[in-house]
């Protein structure tokens, strides 16, 4: 029989602090402070635990466990004493938050652990001056230290994973050295004001966003976009607060500050993405609010039983051990930790998450609809094919680059950019712009025009049947082809196309592998869209589709049976990014774009949409792992602490059943913990 009329070992539960008024399951959505929480649990379990350790030594169940003796005039006061200090101190955040939830009619942990450290100090403080024969003072003393030790691992744990507002926070510096004159002075960051020219040597971090004006370096960028390699930023480049000139000094004029900096954007969808909740969280949160009236209902029957059955000592010592066990706190646990875990991995890796649910729901997608331009292409002409006439490709194409030398135009600038790859130019002068036909300058001496069928017309030249050919098939693939006029007479022809993006072609693959629909959405022709999608191996092509238009194509895969994931990173995609089951702005700059999706990819490379279906899928798995131990533990203890097996022998003391408790805790947060071996680095498809 599971009788003791002294002191039994106890159990213990743990939840959140109550200095925030999170002493619900709930408040563990709210990270932040959890370092302060940290250090006053660690505090209140060291002194705890020195004052409980005299209440074990002079109990007198644990003296005839050991075979002891130590009694002295007065020491029978050590115990109840010693524990009423232990009660009110160790256990002063448990009752507080037991008052809270009964103020707040949301009845939950933290009651359940007042409650029951409540009827074990009344117990052993009633036997202490004779009025019951009860005493479980070190059970109590061992109940609250070891209740006051999980919270103080949970809270670091919980910090621990929670630390990626702290981490972006860091990466702001504290000074900046602003240009004045022709020197610098050293300045607080918080007292620099827009149009402010900054000077950011190697290694610094740039204060704020801005425009190179100056310099032109290497700069690290992954703490905002994941990505590992180094991009080289010039006079006229943006840049962005937080990332490092790795090996020049640049000049910086201040373009945004404080809160409208990208860095505080990112913060502040990482802040949302903590507190957003998933469907798994709300199922979670019902699970442990009926735990509490489930253990209620439990230690009254397991109290009434027992003393039915003429144990009074064992009615309470084995209805505490129910209430303590039955602490919903690995259930409260299971969901919030995987939550801030994977928002955490996630922001360093450049997904910044907005919306749980759209991360939730990015597992079950099986149809992905991207954007072409901006998204698969960079959105930038390139040249992809040079012809020239009895002569030389690429005296041909320096030729054309030295005429459009002068010109602002961002195809002028995509031909200029591929002829010095070809050599040196050669000097132009008298650089003309001609509206819708082209430029015109003197090369070497000899007039030069550059431009479209609009300037073969007005020159009334026919293509040379040496060009048809090519410019033919460059045409029937949708590229934009320029003819090379010079001296009168064409002389070559040039191809550019919107450039694909070297990881498109492994984003498509590593969608394929897990057997994803791929579709391409575009305003452009279908001969360009087509050629795009064959280059890139895509399912599905929707050409030739105005901006307003684009949020249908999304409603007609998932009238298929799809569940679409949109990518798009402009404010035309913003109505099918919402439209979508899971809306992915990519590298967007437009508020827009970023408002209308749950998630965000900081860089513009499209393999990171598999990464987010790897943190769904991997955060998903641990939050269902997570439940079901929980639960189970909770189905399995209850009846165990309530005397179901007393008949055999097998009893569950009260120190045992904290322990229990604080284990399944423990559990459930390591697992969590192994969420941070998910890798997110983008890959290439096997």
């Amino acid at each position: 029989m599971p009788t003791s009329t002294h002191d039994r070992p106890t159990g213990a539960g743990r939840h959140t602090p109550l200095a925030n008024g999170h002493g619900t399951h709930a408040g563990h959505t709210a990270h932040a402070g959890h370092g302060d929480h940290a250090a006053v649990f660690r505090d209140r379990f060291w002194l705890t635990l020195v004052l409980a350790v005299p209440v074990v030594v002079f109990s007198g169940m644990f003296q005839e466990l050991l075979g002891y003796t130590a009694v002295f005039p007065g020491s029978w006061l050590i115990s109840p004493v010693l524990g009423t200090v232990i009660f009110f101190y160790g256990g002063w955040p448990f009752l507080a938050g037991a008052v809270t939830e009964l103020r707040s009619r949301r009845p939950g942990m933290m009651l359940l652990i007042g409650m029951a450290i409540t009827v074990a100090f009344a117990a052993s403080l009633a036997t202490s001056i004779g009025w019951f024969d009860v005493e479980v003072w070190w059970e109590l003393a061992l109940l609250i230290a070891i209740m006051l030790l999980g919270h103080w691992l949970e809270m670091r744990a919980v910090g621990q994973a929670s630390g990626a507002l702290a981490a972006l926070a860091a990466l702001l510096p504290d000074e900046a050295d602003l240009v004045v004159g022709e020197g610098t002075r050293t300045v607080k960051v918080a007292d620099l004001t827009v149009g402010d020219v900054v000077l950011v040597r190697s290694g610094g971090r740039v204060p704020a966003d801005g425009t190179v004006v100056a310099g032109a370096a290497e700069l690290d960028e992954s703490m905002i976009t994941g990505e590992s390699r180094l991009v080289p930023r010039g006079a006229g480049d943006r840049v962005v607060a937080g990332t490092v000139a790795t090996d020049s000094a640049v000049r910086v004029r201040v373009d945004a500050l404080g809160e409208d900096t990208t860095l505080a954007g990112i913060q502040r969808l990482v802040a949302e993405a903590q507190g957003s909740r998933s469907r798994a969280q709300a199922l979670a949160d019902r699970a442990a609010a009926l735990l509490f009236y489930v253990a209620v209902a439990a230690a009254t029957v397991t109290a009434v039983t027992w003393s039915l059955l003429g144990q009074p000592a064992d009615a309470v010592v084995l209805s505490v051990t129910v209430l303590i066990i039955a602490c919903p706190h690995a259930l409260g646990l299971a969901i919030p930790l995987v939550t801030a875990i994977s928002t955490s991995l996630s922001a360093r890796s450049g997904i910044l998450v907005k919306d749980r649910l759209a991360l939730e729901r990015m597992r079950g997608v099986d149809a992905v609809l991207f954007d072409k331009t901006g998204t698969l292409t960079r959105g930038e002409h390139r040249v992809t094919g040079v012809a020239a006439v009895g002569d030389d490709a690429d005296r041909l194409l320096r030729i054309a680059g030295a005429a459009e030398a002068d010109s602002e135009h961002p195809v002028a600038r995509a031909i200029v950019a591929a002829a010095r790859e070809r050599g040196e130019l050669p000097a132009a002068s008298g650089f003309r712009s001609m509206t819708g036909r082209g430029v015109e300058a003197l090369v070497e001496g000899r007039r030069v025009a550059v431009g479209g069928p609009g300037l073969l017309r007005d020159l009334d030249l026919d293509v040379p049947e040496a060009l048809t050919g090519r410019v033919g098939r460059w045409q029937d693939r949708g590229a934009s082809v320029l003819y090379v006029v010079r001296a009168g007479k064409i002389v070559g022809a040039l191809a550019l196309e919107d450039e694909v993006r070297p990881e498109s072609r492994e984003a498509v693959d590593a969608l394929h592998d897990r057997e994803v629909r791929v579709a391409m959405i575009t305003g452009d022709a279908r001969q360009v869209a087509e050629a795009v999608a064959a280059d890139l191996g895509i399912d599905e092509v929707f050409a030739e589709v105005l901006p307003a238009d684009k949020a249908s194509a999304v409603a007609e895969l998932q009238r298929r049976g799809y569940t679409v994931a949109m990518v798009g990173d402009g404010v035309n995609d913003a109505p099918a990014l919402a439209r979508a089951d899971v809306g992915i702005a990519i590298g967007a700059d437009t508020d827009v774009a970023v408002e209308s999706a749950g998630i965000v990819l900081a860089s513009s490379d499209p393999r990171g949409l598999v990464s987010v279906a790897r943190l769904s899928r991997a955060s998903y798995r641990k939050m269902l792992q997570n439940l079901w131990w929980a639960a189970g533990y909770n189905i399995l203890a209850i009846p165990l602490a309530g005397g179901a097996l007393a008949w055999a022998g097998l009893v569950l003391p009260m120190a045992v059943g904290a322990a229990l408790m604080s284990l399944s805790t423990v559990v459930v947060a390591l697992n969590a913990q192994l969420l941070r071996r998910t890798d997110l680095a983008p890959r290439a498809a096997a």
